[in-house]
């Protein structure tokens, strides 16, 4: 490829990042959103983690094969109780790393 197709692709790549995000904001600024879409929209991040997260706890392997009981999703849910309990981000981070720290040199 020549440095020109470098170019156009990068730009390319630009425009479609970019306008998913500027479209929204153009079209709903000064807009005011029902209560409803507001508390709706509130949703989608822990939407969009969990969806990322799950396969990943209790699966492994291609095909995907249900674990129930992976190491992860053991570490998983005493984390995600102390995120909710302490609403603390580094505490949270330290917490789940220091269970799957401990229970991976109890069990492996």
């Amino acid at each position: 490829m020549i440095e020109r197709d470098y170019c156009y692709i990068v730009l390319g790549m630009g425009v479609v990042t970019f306008l998913p995000r500027l479209l929204p904001v153009y079209f709903l600024s000064g807009r005011t959103l029902p209560g409803w879409f507001i508390e709706w929209l509130d949703l989608i991040p822990a939407a969009v983690l969990s969806a990322l997260l799950l396969p990943e706890l209790v699966t492994t392997g291609m095909p995907r094969l249900f674990i129930p009981y992976k190491l992860d999703m053991i570490v998983a849910v005493p984390t995600l109780l102390f995120a909710i309990k302490t609403k603390s981000l580094g505490g949270t981070v330290v917490t789940g790393m220091g269970l799957y720290w401990l229970l991976d040199i109890i069990f492996i």
